[in-house]
This record gives C-alpha cells, structure tokens and sequence, in this order.
C-alpha cells in the first residue's frame, strides 16, 4: 500500500508541470558518431540525495520515455535510443533519470541545449496556461563532469492548490545526453541542492563506467 500511495505521488508531481510543456526538439544533426561501447548506466537508489523518512526504492530500466513524458520536457523527445528508470519513496518525494543515445555528438550537444532550453521556459509556459498559479525557477549553474552538466529549480503552485518543487540535471558524455529529475511537494527553500548536484555528477560519471 506504501508503495502504491508513493507511485501516486509521484504521478502527481509530475504531471503537474508536464502538462503544461511544449518542448519541440529538433531533428539530429550531421557529425562524427561516438557510439558508446555499452548501454548506459543508470543511477541507484542510494545515490540520490538522502530522504529522512523513507529508503528510496527504483523500478527496473525501462525502454522508451517515461509515462507521461518528464515534466518540463515533455513533447518533441526522441523516440529511438531512449530509456528511463523511476524511483520513489514511501511519502511525497520522487525521481526519475532518463537518458537519451542520439546518432553522434554534435546531436546530443544540441538536444542537450534544448533541454536546457526547455527547463528554463517552463515555469513561464505554466503560468501562461493557468492563470493565478504560482511559479518561479533558478539557475544553479554547471557542473564540470564529462562534457559537462547544469543544474535548475522549479518551483510551481496551481491556483488553491499544492506547492511542488522539482530539481533538473541536464548532462551529456559524448552522443549520450541524461536527464535527473527530483521532485517534492514543497518550494525552493527546501531543496537538498548540494546532494543533488552530487547525484546529478554521479548519474553524468557513471553511464559509461
């Protein structure tokens, strides 16, 4: 039942903010491929920032996006190289890493740019659709890990409704672009913003290690 209650969260979390994007990634470019010698690996439980309530548990890796997409980067995804894994814990908090394997480096630079695009848009794009809802984001900067990685908060509150934050780690290694998604109810106040960036180097480090 825990579990179940915990998925339930999770779903609503993060529909709250996909709903609303519009991200329209464009198509691969031309370029010199640097095909990975393996699958990447995903992040484990423990290596996402602690939780003092609850263990996190995971899914298995997944093919293809996530149900629903991510929020704030949910339309115009590749569809072809994509794969996901889902965590939660036992009340509001959940996570999500998805990674994308695009056709050769200067593809991933530029969805990698997009996504980053995207995130920056978003809280504006949910106030946009709903009108007395709350919002506001930070940039919290990069992160010097493979080809690098950027971190952001948003923060969103549709009208009489509850607060949710998410934190987003966008990070590339060579043709290969991931995504670290964190979320809660909650505002940006109380984001865990240096475990997070240590999850997000983690999760950049390890897709090919």
């Amino acid at each position: 039942m825990k579990r179940t209650l915990a998925r339930r969260a999770a779903v609503t979390a993060l529909s709250t903010v996909a709903a609303t994007s519009l991200l329209a990634a464009g198509s691969a470019e031309a370029g010199a491929a640097a095909a990975p010698t393996a699958a990447p690996r995903f992040l484990a439980p423990k290596e996402l920032p602690p939780y003092p309530f609850s263990p996190w548990y995971a899914d298995r890796v997944h093919s293809g996006l996530p149900e629903g997409g991510t929020a704030c980067t949910r339309s115009g995804l590749p569809r072809k190289g994509v794969s996901h894994r889902s965590f939660w814990t036992e009340l509001d908090t959940n996570a999500q890493q998805v990674t994308f394997v695009t056709e050769n480096t200067r593809a991933a630079r530029a969805l990698a740019a997009k996504l980053r695009k995207s995130v920056r848009g978003c809280v504006a794009r949910f106030l946009e659709h709903n009108p007395g809802a709350q919002g506001d984001w930070k940039d919290f900067g990069g992160l010097a890990v493979e080809e690098g990685a950027h971190v952001y908060g948003v923060h969103v509150a549709p009208p009489e409704s509850e607060h949710n934050v998410r934190l987003y780690g966008i990070g590339r290694d060579g043709r290969t672009v991931t995504v670290v998604e964190w979320g809660q109810m909650g505002t940006l106040d109380g984001i865990p913003l240096k475990a997070f960036k240590k999850t997000t180097r983690t999760g950049v480090n390890k897709l090919y290690r």
